[in-house]
């Protein structure tokens, strides 16, 4: 064969083989951006593939029917869209970070900031140390003059415990505090121990507020006071105020002997302590771009206004761009597996980006933790609601119609709090506390005119009253049914939502 005719085969196959690998590669990039961002370009083209889309997203986050409210899943379409675009814009933008369809993506961002960050952090209401106090004990920084490494991440060292979900309850502040005593408790001990939010969230009442908010160093005063906090799977979270459970509050697995404040304004002070330690640290997280941010350094605009308690567990560098690296509390589905990178030394103020550095404090601990007690007995069950002659819900529920005809109830649904209220909708019900339901925010509110609330429950449905029937069957009707109250009655002392 001719010399040139080779030498051309071989260029032709040699293109081939280049093309073949770079279409690989466009394929391989198309692949990784359509897992991160949540959707590939092609998806905007058409009405139907956006749809389409949001079906799948619906499927992945675990939001199938809205309810069964065609409306609703209608709206939620709506907004979904809206992000979808908001986060293909910011995709084409240089940035050093990026947007995804996370699970708040079929949020607005008025709920998503009324639903996950409508705690007000004030600063103003900062804990400070008494006289006495600083008269006995060194009011200093005790990480002043330690000379801090160019990087750190305690996640790598074991004093990070894995990432946790607040739900919408306003508890980020419990987070923060309980992901700081798991960090210095794991550095002081060896032992990393996953500890409780939700004693914080029923117990922790002289100045925190439960799902309505909280401050970390109030927390961390409780703590102290009470000599201890439990673990989480004593003490599991359930996203809800409850009743504090003194047993379980008594349970004392891991101690803090006391916490200090970072130097406000002063973020070297600040790199000092995380390099010694997890720190909680306040932020403001309400905008946008927070609630679809899906990884990079976060370098995007936000205040002052701290409405948001996270975790600090470490620092580094990526191309030249300092960072810090901040544990959330929104579940691994957000963010870059729940963890946020954001901007570090931007020079502008002392603040640092998103405030970072005005109200950063830490748990200190010298003292032994006592013997673990184990878990807590169960306490003896306590009887049942009773919703009518043939339905019941578990204790300190609350009995709500789901079957209204005429005067009566021909069926019933539990809400898994007690004196709830039951909303009109006959799915969902509200905390006592919130007993407004705003259907169209999926929210429940203090009052008509308030911003911030709690999410929308779910009814469950009610179980049939076994010994009520079988007394039902072999009594007259109208006698009383085991808790000794009348059958005929029962049904007018539950909420008839």
């Amino acid at each position: 064969m001719d010399f040139a005719v080779v030498f051309v085969v071989t260029l032709l196959a040699a293109a081939c083989f280049l093309a073949s690998v770079d279409a690989e590669r466009a394929a391989a990039e198309k692949e990784e951006r359509s897992s991160i961002l949540g959707y590939a370009p092609e998806d905007l083209s058409s009405e139907s593939r956006m749809l389409r889309l949001f079906e799948k997203w619906q499927q992945q986050h675990g939001k199938k029917d809205y309810g069964g409210v065609v409306t609703e899943k209608e709206r939620r379409f709506l907004i979904f869209k809206e992000n979808l675009q908001y986060v293909d814009a910011h995709g084409k933008k240089n940035s050093t970070y990026w947007l995804g369809l996370n699970k708040f993506a079929d949020l607005s961002n008025q709920e998503f900031r009324a639903k996950y960050t409508g705690t007000k952090i004030d600063r103003n209401r900062r804990l400070k140390k008494n006289h006495q106090k600083e008269q006995s004990k060194s009011s200093g920084f005790r990480y002043a003059d330690v000379e801090a490494p160019d990087s750190i991440d305690w996640r790598e060292k074991g004093a990070v415990a894995a990432v946790k979900d607040q739900g919408s309850c306003g508890s980020c502040w419990a987070f923060s505090t309980i992901g700081a005593i798991e960090g210095i408790n794991a550095i002081k001990t060896g032992e990393l121990l996953t500890l409780s939010e939700q004693e914080l969230v029923d117990c922790d009442h002289a100045y925190n507020q439960g799902c309505n908010g909280g401050l970390m160093d109030y927390a961390f005063e409780f703590i102290i006071e009470n000599g201890g906090i439990d673990t989480d799977e004593d003490y599991p979270y359930t996203g809800f105020d409850g009743r504090c459970d003194v047993r379980k509050k008594n349970a004392h697995v891991v101690t803090i002997d006391d916490y200090e404040d970072v130097p406000e304004n002063d973020e070297e002070s600040l790199k000092k302590a995380v390099a010694n330690q997890p720190v909680s640290i306040a932020i403001e997280a309400g905008g946008r771009d927070f609630q679809l941010y899906s990884g990079g350094v976060f370098t995007g605009d936000c205040g002052t206004d701290l409405d948001h308690g996270v975790l600090a567990v470490g620092y580094g560098n990526e191309n030249g761009l300092d960072y810090w690296i901040v544990k959330n509390s929104w579940g691994d589905f957000w963010g870059e597996r729940g963890y946020l990178r954001m901007q570090r030394n931007i020079g502008a103020n002392d603040f640092g980006l998103c405030g970072i550095n005005i109200e950063p404090s830490y748990a200190t601990k010298d003292s032994p933790n006592p013997p673990n007690p184990g878990l807590t007995p169960p306490s003896p069950t306590p009887p049942e609601v009773v919703c009518d002659n043939w339905r019941t819900c578990p204790a300190e529920s609350t009995c709500c119609c789901t079957f209204p005809l005429g005067n009566m109830c021909l069926g019933w649904g539990c809400c898994s709090l007690d004196s709830a209220t039951c909303c009109d909708d006959h799915y969902h019900c509200c905390p006592h506390e919130y007993p407004v339901c705003n259907m169209e925010a999926g929210m429940c509110l203090k009052g008509g005119d308030e911003k911030t609330g709690v999410a929308l429950m779910k009814r469950t449905p009610a179980h049939m009253n076994w010994p009520a029937l079988r007394q039902q069957m072999g009594r007259k009707s109208g006698t009383s049914n085991s808790n000794g109250v009348p059958l005929s009655t029962t049904s007018k002392q539950i909420a008839s939502q």
